[in-house]
């Protein structure tokens, strides 16, 4: 963990955060606490290095900090607040995103160890870092000096950490969510359908049909992998891209809230504000 956080602090002399040229590899250092962090999180392993940090996820809250690892096995709408960090003792974190496709494939060539769960089917794990996977990390960082290396290397590490993943404590829910035919896995389709298709009318029946649950039962396991009912999840896409609209491309909020498939602004502006707690406009200039 220390050679670890000594590289991250040379690779990040502000905060920030920081891609890298090893595909789905980013970096994070952060120095202010409770500064609300609004974001769409991918499917994503992140291991924090130093400091501490709290996420609420859907209706739950997760806190974590030094030395754990955080696995999130679809796509979920996130606030996040560092809760621990100062510009002497930063919060760090270092993540790749996951291939699901991947880990697909590890899952059928490689047997779950005897003893290792199924998974709670939850959308998001938090566990204490296994030393390979930091190990991992650490080598995955280091080829960022050796940028000749990454072609050949980076896909080999990014394996090893798909793989140690599977086989470790957090392994039984990726599973869950991988595996072709289990109830998370079909909750995981409807996710990936839900955000290529967040501007269009949701219709539960359909959807529920579409991966070949009953309505009843894709509510109950819709709820129990991401912690919202299908409707809120869907509300929640659309917000949360109304607002990076706002933030990142300067729209108003009226065009922000047509474009991600609002028809009234009335309706838009009171969704918004009992998510984010006021007003577009207020809130974007706040964040601003």
């Amino acid at each position: 963990m220390r050679l670890l956080k000594e590289k991250l602090l040379r690779r990040m002399p502000r905060p920030g955060k920081f891609p890298t040229a090893v595909a789905g590899l980013g970096m994070a250092r952060r120095e202010e606490v409770e500064k609300p962090e609004v974001c769409f999180n991918r499917p994503i392993v992140a291991v924090v290095v130093q400091g501490f940090k709290r996420s609420l996820i859907g209706s739950e809250e997760f806190r974590y900090g030094e030395g754990h690892c955080l696995v999130a096995g679809v796509d979920l709408p996130s606030s996040s607040y560092i809760t621990e960090a100062t510009p002497e003792r930063p919060f760090l974190a270092v993540s790749l995103e996951l291939d699901k496709y991947l880990i697909t494939r590890m899952a059928a060539e490689a047997p779950a160890p005897a003893g290792l769960g199924q998974g709670a089917g939850r959308a998001l794990s938090v566990a204490d870092a296994d030393p390979d996977v930091l190990d991992a990390f650490l080598r995955l960082v280091d080829l960022l000096d050796r940028p000749e290396q990454i072609p050949v290397l980076a896909p080999l590490i990014v394996r090893e950490i798909h793989y140690r993943l599977l086989m470790g404590p957090q392994g039984g829910y990726l599973r869950q969510l991988n595996t072709h035919g289990t109830q998370s896995s079909q909750i995981a389709r409807a996710i990936a359908w839900l955000k290529d298709n967040f501007k269009e009318p949701l219709q539960v029946d359909r959807l529920a049909r579409q991966v070949n649950m009953a309505t009843s039962t894709f509510h109950r396991h819709f709820k129990e992998v991401t912690t919202l009912s299908p409707l809120q999840f869907h509300k929640r896409l659309r917000l949360y891209e109304a607002q990076r609209l706002m933030l990142a491309e300067d729209a108003n909020a009226a065009s922000a809230g047509l474009a991600v498939g609002y028809e009234s602004p009335t309706q838009f502006n009171r969704e918004y504000k009992r998510l984010f707690g006021e007003p577009p406009h207020r809130d974007v200039s706040r964040l601003r």
